[in-house]
C-alpha cells in the first residue's frame, strides 16, 4: 500500500496503460460506438477491470436518440467527359451528417448549386456556402478538408437530416468537381447509406469503500465514433487513452487513499453523441445532493508543450491542487478548451476540471494504439494521482498560477 505521494507516483505504470489502450482499440470492440456490440463488449471488459481493482461496480443505462450510422460504404463515381473515377470512402468522400438516407445510387449531371436548374443534378456547393434545400436535385456535394493522414473525420453529433443526400468530398476533389460543373460537363452517380438509430447508452460506475468527507470522481468517456463498413476506427487516443489513465490512477489511489477520501470512477458512454452520459450522471449527482471533485480526462495520447486544462463550477481549490500537482510532477499546464464531459458536470454546479493532452488521428482510422505515447499516459496519470492526493489534503494552503477558467 502506498503511504506517501512519492510512492504513489512511483507505482504508476505506463506499460499497463499502453496495454489497456491496445485492448480498447482492438477489433473486438469495433470502435465502441454507443449502442453497438463493440461498445457493449468494451463495457463488460471495463466492469470486470474495475471489479478486479476492488470497486463495487454498477451499470447505469440511459436512452440515446438518433445516432447516425453509415451502414454501407457509399458507392460514388464521377465522369469528367473523358474518364470515370471511383471515389474512395473515408479518403475522397464521406456521408454528411445532414444527409438523407438514400441507399440506391442516383446518377445526374454536375451543376453548381444556385447557378442552374437543380432538377436531377448533383449540385456542387461552392466553398464557404452552407448546403441548403434544392428541390428535385439528385444530391449535394460539399467540400471538406481531410486530416494530415488523408482521412475524413467522423462525427456523431450534428444537424438533423434534410431531404437530400449530401456527400462531403476532400477539397482537391471538390475543386475538380466544381470546375467540371462550371464547364457544363460531367456526371456523378452516388448513394448515401446513412440511418439514425435509437439506442441505449450505459455508464460504468466504480466505487471504493470509504466514509471520508472528501469525495473524488475520476471520469473518462469510453465510447468512440465506431467502425465504418470496411474501415476500422480504433478510438485509441480518443478516448482509450483517457480511460487507461483513469483506470491506472484509480488502481494507485484505491491502495493509497483509504482514509483520505472516497474514490469513485465513472466511465461514460455517448460523449461522442453529445456528452449524454455525463449529462445523465451529473443530473443524478445533483438530485442526490452529491458534490464530488470531478477530474475528467479526454485525450492523453500526444503531449506537445503542455496539457490543456479547463475548469468550471466552484473549482478554485481543485484547480489549485491541479496546478501544484503539475509543478510537483513536472507536467506543464496551460488553460485551454477541453470540450468534453467535464462541462456537463460543471454546468450542474460541480467542481470540475478537464485535462487533455493530445490525440493523433482524431475520429479516423489513424487513431491507433501505436500512436499513443506511453510517456504521455504516464505523465497524465501521475498528474491525476498527485492532484487527488493534494486536493484531499489541505488545499487552502495551495495557490494556482493558471486561474479558474469557466
Amino acid at each position: 500500500m502506498s503511504t506517501t505521494l512519492g510512492e504513489a507516483l512511483d507505482a504508476v505504470s505506463g506499460e499497463r496503460m499502453a496495454a489497456s489502450v491496445a485492448t480498447l482499440a482492438g477489433a473486438a470492440f469495433t470502435g465502441r460506438r454507443v449502442g453497438s456490440a463493440g461498445g457493449a463488449a468494451a463495457r463488460a471488459w471495463l466492469a470486470r477491470h474495475l471489479a478486479d481493482l476492488g470497486a463495487t461496480v454498477t451499470l447505469e443505462p440511459f436512452a440515446v436518440r438518433s445516432v447516425p450510422e453509415v451502414y454501407a460504404a457509399p458507392d460514388v463515381q464521377w465522369h469528367d467527359g473523358r474518364t470515370t473515377r471511383r471515389l474512395t470512402f473515408g479518403r475522397d468522400v464521406a456521408v454528411h451528417l445532414a444527409s438523407a438516407d438514400r441507399p440506391l445510387v442516383r446518377r445526374g449531371d454536375l451543376a453548381v448549386a444556385g447557378a442552374a436548374d437543380p432538377t436531377g443534378r448533383w449540385l456542387v456547393v461552392p466553398p464557404g456556402t452552407a448546403p441548403s434545400g434544392a428541390p428535385g436535385a439528385a444530391g449535394l456535394l460539399v467540400g471538406r478538408g481531410v486530416d494530415a493522414d488523408g482521412w475524413h473525420y467522423t462525427m456523431l453529433a450534428g444537424p438533423d437530416p434534410g431531404a437530400l443526400p449530401i456527400l462531403t468530398v476532400d477539397t482537391a476533389t471538390h475543386a475538380t468537381l466544381h470546375a467540371a460543373a462550371e464547364a457544363g460537363g460531367g456526371w456523378l452517380a452516388a448513394n448515401a447509406p446513412i440511418r439514425r438509430l435509437d439506442v441505449s447508452g450505459t455508464n460504468v460506475h466504480g466505487a471504493w469503500p470509504g466514509d471520508a468527507a472528501a469525495e473524488v470522481l475520476l471520469t473518462a468517456h469510453y465510447d468512440g465514433v465506431g467502425d465504418h463498413p470496411g474501415l476500422r476506427q480504433p478510438a485509441a487516443a480518443d478516448n482509450g487513452s483517457g480511460v487507461a489513465v483513469v483506470l491506472e490512477a484509480a488502481r494507485v489511489l484505491a491502495q493509497g487513499l483509504p482514509d483520505r477520501a472516497r474514490l469513485s470512477v465513472a466511465l461514460l458512454d455517448a460523449e461522442e453523441a453529445g456528452a449524454l452520459g455525463s449529462a445523465h450522471h451529473a443530473a443524478q449527482l445533483r438530485a442526490a445532493g452529491s458534490a464530488p471533485l470531478v477530474i475528467n480526462v479526454d485525450g492523453a495520447g500526444n503531449l506537445y508543450q503542455a496539457a490543456a486544462v479547463e475548469a468550471g463550477g466552484p473549482a478554485h481549490a481543485l484547480l489549485a491542487a491541479l496546478d501544484q500537482a503539475g509543478r510537483h510532477t513536472g507536467l506543464p499546464l496551460a488553460a485551454g478548451p477541453v470540450a468534453s464531459d467535464n462541462r456537463r458536470y460543471a454546468a450542474a454546479g460541480l467542481p470540475a476540471v478537464g485535462i487533455g493532452a493530445g490525440m493523433a488521428g482524431y475520429h479516423s482510422p489513424a487513431d491507433t494504439a501505436e500512436r499513443v505515447e506511453t510517456g504521455t499516459l504516464t505523465a497524465v496519470a501521475r498528474l491525476v494521482v498527485a492532484t487527488v492526493w493534494l486536493a484531499t489534503g489541505d488545499p487552502a494552503t495551495l495557490s494556482s498560477l493558471i486561474g479558474d477558467k469557466r
